[in-house]
């Protein structure tokens, strides 16, 4: 593993757009093979393979019409892209214009990647080119918000696995900002349960209505991945995890870590930076 490049959204002239494009082969001429996290989603559709990427250290085939939804802070590792050919859609997460569609980009563990359908491809290969050529369109103003619906629309027309994401509870979209915001602080189900004003089985349903997970759990997660990507990527040593993690010394954050993957940190670093 290498050290994570982090990438900002940076739209082309530096234009007032909330969503840009490019093509796999722009991709291969900027794409160095290392380990990348962008505060910006990146939505791929795939005309033909084979290639991979690897997100949050799970490695996913990409075939012919297929498409892959990489979140803001994922870490990520495009591989074996060479013969792939389609498009990229970059879009800040206030891009996206309906309620649906925002309640998809607010999730932050969406299904990675997926296949079309054969009967929906040409609906989705007429919204993407949609969406191609907006772009490509001389900026004017007052139509910047034109990229921003055809988006909506192609995600829409992708329904990803995890679209049903928006229907979940509210006590549960709100329990999911709350531990974005706040789990290298509070790691307790009990925090968020007084934080949101709901009563501990209240909250404690309603995570396990959408995730089948309890709170605990949901949590204990979110700070394992986090863990992860500190010690696979930026190669800090538990005694530094612990710290931004929220743990009172390295030894605490040790046992958490071993009882939740069944590894000491140090013998998961080195198994992962060795591969």
């Amino acid at each position: 593993m290498s050290v994570i490049r982090q990438m900002t959204y940076q739209p082309v002239g530096r234009r007032a757009v909330s969503v840009e494009t490019m093509t796999f082969g722009r991709l291969r001429e900027l794409n160095d093979g290392g380990t990348q996290r962008a505060d910006f989603h990146v939505l791929a559709v795939v005309d033909a393979g084979p290639g991979s990427v690897t997100v949050d250290f799970r490695r996913h085939p990409l075939e012919d019409r297929s498409a892959v939804w990489i979140p803001p802070g994922a870490v990520h590792q495009w591989n074996d892209i060479a013969d792939m050919t389609g498009h990229l859609v970059l879009f800040v997460p206030t891009a996206p214009v309906t309620h649906a569609t925002r309640e998809l980009a607010a999730s932050p563990d969406p299904a990675a990647h997926w296949s079309i359908p054969d009967a929906d491809w040409p609906f989705v290969d007429t919204a993407r080119s949609h969406l191609l050529l907006e772009a490509s369109a001389p900026p004017r103003d007052g139509l910047t918000e034109l990229r921003d619906i055809l988006l909506s629309a192609l995600i829409t027309r992708l329904h990803p696995p995890h679209a049903e994401a928006r229907l979940t509870p509210a006590v549960f979209r709100l329990f999911r900002s709350s531990v974005e915001a706040h789990y290298r602080q509070h790691h307790d189900a009990g925090y968020y349960a007084r934080a949101l004003g709901y009563a501990p089985r209240t909250l404690s349903r309603a995570v396990q209505q959408a995730t089948g997970r309890t709170a605990k759990a949901y949590i204990v997660e979110r700070i394992v991945l986090e863990a992860k990507r500190l010690l696979a990527h930026d190669r800090l040593t538990a005694a530094r995890c612990a710290d931004v993690l929220g743990f009172p010394d390295a030894s605490n954050f040790s046992v958490f870590f071993r009882k939740a993957t069944g590894m000491r940190p140090g013998a998961w670093q080195a198994t992962v930076t060795a591969e």
